[in-house]
């Protein structure tokens, strides 16, 4: 009869969870026993860094990723990059191991009763196991609910005395090959609604979150946008780029403040919200939700998002499947003027170190391989990234969703894991760097294509942004003397410099492959703050 674990392994197997981001404990070392040489680990230094790696990889890739975390203080370690993969709909199958099931009520060292309740609430589902021969069916639900709109990471506590357990083999039979998948089409009285709204409207616009950066839903947005002739707006706080940013009808990103949308939409009399919830402010600014005479519709996976909504109506559908109806259903042609394409900004000159940001993201898209991905860190100024980016591909560009820092650097490890064939920058503040440079480790040891972007302006950037909007004055902790990361990389065998001619910046990243492996530029920045909002 086969145990828990051949049992298990040969599930990963057949679900394509053949890659295990981890950092191991004793309570772990059962399952790791004899890993098979068809199996790859990937090991973190810290939880933390581990969980964001399969962030980015998961993200990148469009499949779950499996972790395996130490107990309960391990997975508390990786809380944080917990939140930010919960709000990017990130499809995670996180485990972690609990102490042996006859020691786990005595308050034993790594023993966790309580430990489902850990996690939550970044989990969508949590569970332990009521029995060893339990252990796969709770892996498979595991499997299935993470990929399951709306998609998340989820739980599986696993004592360490399972796995050597035998399971009768009717009770996993058919485990292996079941699909568990979701249609969420419209209804043909919802698509002659949707249709006739949109082909009547005046002046439509789209916005579209992150559920449109995905295959085929990312080309098929913009099919719709030029069928409708409509102005296109990225979401508020966007983790992903769901719409190419050179296109004549992109207009950038809308403010994450209830008055900066309603200012943003002004003049358009009906807003499609595509795959986005409406909407994640971020700033206090009150006013309308909505210019007047201004109507909404919002169309996405989530049905929390959907019911969460203050204003407009909602569909719970999938987005793909929505907009290849919309197109069979719309006009071929609708008379309707195009708007106008939004002003670029140019290119301003280097000057000398310190630089601006836009200084830096200007040669930055202008070096960039079209091939190339995109992890952000560098909160402080989002803003002037997002107006000169210049993306074109879907899965290009990640960005920690809940905001909270550590997410970037692992991230960018993750996502060049997914595909060593396409290089990968990850722009990073030297605060948030700090969060995640156990990453580092694991770059070079894959020797992976990853650019690290360290931007030095000495602080919090973002903090220093809100001090004013906020009425604050005096407050600690915003400063961030005396960090060197090119020194940092350096205790992790990493090529590093500092850079302080912008040309230089042309010839690192021009020389990006994936035969380069990893290395770290620091660039001094002005200390700059933008009011959100």
């Amino acid at each position: 009869m086969p145990t828990v674990r051949d049992t298990t392994y040969g599930l990963l197997r057949a679900w394509g969870l053949t890659t295990v981001f981890g950092n191991p404990g004793s309570n772990e070392l059962p399952f790791l026993d004899g890993f098979p040489q068809d199996f790859r680990y990937v090991l973190g230094l810290h939880e933390g860094a581990v969980l964001a790696m399969a962030d980015g990889y998961a993200q990148a890739t469009g499949r779950p990723a499996l972790v395996n975390l130490h107990s309960a203080a391990g997975l508390g370690n990786a809380m944080g990059n917990l939140a930010n993969a919960r709000a990017s709909g990130t499809p995670l199958v996180v485990t972690a191991g609990q102490q042996a099931r006859p020691m786990v009520a005595l308050g034993s060292v790594l023993a966790e009763p309580a430990m489902t309740r850990v996690p939550e609430p970044h989990v969508k589902w949590a569970s332990e196991p009521a029995r060893a021969q339990d252990v796969p069916r709770a892996l498979s639900e595991a499997f299935h609910l993470a990929t399951l709109p709306p998609a998340g990471p989820v739980f599986v506590s696993l004592p360490l005395d399972d796995w050597v357990q035998e399971v009768p083999e009717t009770e996993v039979a058919h485990l292996a090959t079941r699909r568990v998948r979701s249609a969420g089409a419209l209804t043909p009285e919802l698509l002659a609604d949707l249709a006739g709204r949109l082909s009547a409207a005046r002046s439509p616009a789209l916005v579209l979150g992150p559920e449109v950066d995905d295959e085929p839903a990312f080309d098929l947005a913009v099919a719709l946008a030029e069928r409708l002739r409509a102005a296109v707006w990225t979401a508020p706080t966007p983790p992903r780029c769901p719409f190419p940013t050179r296109h004549p009808l992109w207009q950038g990103v809308l403010p994450p403040s209830v008055a900066g949308v309603s200012e943003h939409l002004a003049g358009h009399d009906l807003v499609l919200v595509a795959g986005a919830p409406v909407f994640r402010y971020h700033a206090y600014r009150p006013g309308p939700w909505l210019p007047e005479g201004t109507a909404l519709i919002s169309v996405g996976a989530d049905p929390g998002n959907a019911a969460r909504a203050a204003f407009g109506d909602a569909i719970v559908a999938d987005v793909g499947t929505v907009f290849t109806q919309l197109l069979d259903a719309l006009p071929a042609t609708l008379d309707r003027a195009a708007p106008p394409a939004r002003s670029r900004p140019g290119s301003p000159a280097p000057g000398q170190a310190p630089f601006t940001a836009d200084a830096v993201f200007a040669r930055l898209r202008g070096s960039l391989s079209a091939n190339a991905r995109v992890v952000n860190e560098s909160t402080a100024n989002t803003t002037q990234f997002w107006q000169h980016l210049d993306l074109a591909r879907p899965r290009s560009l990640f960005f920690p969703a809940a905001g909270g820092l550590g997410f970037g650097l692992p991230a960018a490890v993750g996502v060049a894991l997914a595909d060593p064939g396409r290089p990968v920058v990850a722009v990073l503040g030297d605060g948030a760097a700090q969060y995640g440079m156990a990453g580092l480790w694991t770059a070079v040891q894959w020797r992976l294509p990853v650019t690290f972007l360290v931007l030095r302006n000495g602080g919090y950037g973002a903090l220093r942004s809100f001090v004013a909007q906020l009425g604050v004055s005096g407050a600690p902790g915003l400063d961030l003397p005396g960090i060197d990361a090119v020194r940092i990389a350096e205790g992790y065998d990493l090529p590093a410099q500092h850079l302080t001619d912008l040309d230089e910046l042309d010839a690192v990243l021009a020389s990006a492959g994936p035969d380069t492996g990893p290395r770290l530029i620091e660039i001094p920045i002005t200390a700059e703050t933008r009011p959100l909002g």
